[in-house]
């Protein structure tokens, strides 16, 4: 009996030593600091800072783009949480075939409703002069090659931002008796423009003007 407890005793010992080891080094291996957690949050705010090393996320729109367009756009989005990069070029290229479009077409209601009062005024100017010559225009947006962000400002509270525009585009201009003066259908010129349009961050109304317009 005796010597049964002796050994039982002794398996408890053993088995104690090997459960104490197990923990302990398991407890030694998770004082190491590990990169990939996330930090504790600080005492202090209680916010969870980023992983270790962590950038912020740049949106793919932004690829390539110089400082200070950079700069200006997180302005921009500072002020206008509603503000999305890849979201504002769509809806940009979007507006620079609109625009074309009720130009070619002297649709100046839709022109009125995209551009702020001289962009209006140069656009409207333009389709009088012709009007008065008998002129049409059969233009087609081919397509468009490229569309970045050019320049991006916060200015108060205006915001601003530039698109350099790369467009293949067909045009023909045609007299009042129909006959083709200029241009061609079946040949797409490179157009190249920057278009810079703005809106009013503290504004309700999410929609932006065409500011101003020039040949890149």
């Amino acid at each position: 009996m005796i010597i049964q407890i002796v050994i039982l005793a002794m398996i408890a010992a053993f088995l104690g030593l090997r459960l104490y080891s197990v923990l302990g080094r398991r407890a030694e291996h998770e004082e190491q600091p590990d990169p990939s957690r996330f930090e504790a949050p600080d005492s202090a705010t209680g916010v969870v800072p980023q992983l270790r090393n962590a950038q912020p996320a740049r949106p793919a729109a932004l690829e390539g783009a110089v400082p200070a367009v950079e700069r200006g756009v997180r302005d921009i989005a500072a002020a206008d949480k509603r503000f999305d990069v890849s979201g504002f070029v769509d809806g940009a290229k979007a507006a620079y075939a609109m625009v074309l479009e009720a130009f070619w077409s002297g649709d100046r209601e839709t022109l009125r409703e995209l551009c702020d009062n001289d962009v209006y005024a140069g656009f409207d100017a333009a389709i009088a002069a012709r009007e008065a010559a008998g002129e049409t225009l059969e233009n087609r947006l081919v397509r468009i090659e490229d569309a970045t962000i050019d320049m991006a400002e916060l200015v108060g509270r205006t915001a601003r931002v530039r698109m350099r525009f790369v467009a293949d585009i067909a045009a023909v201009t045609r007299d009042k008796d129909g006959n083709v003066v200029a241009g061609s259908l079946d040949d797409a010129v490179e157009a190249r423009d920057l278009w810079t349009f703005k809106r009013d961050v503290t504004e309700a109304d999410p929609h932006w003007l065409l500011d101003e317009t020039d040949e890149a």
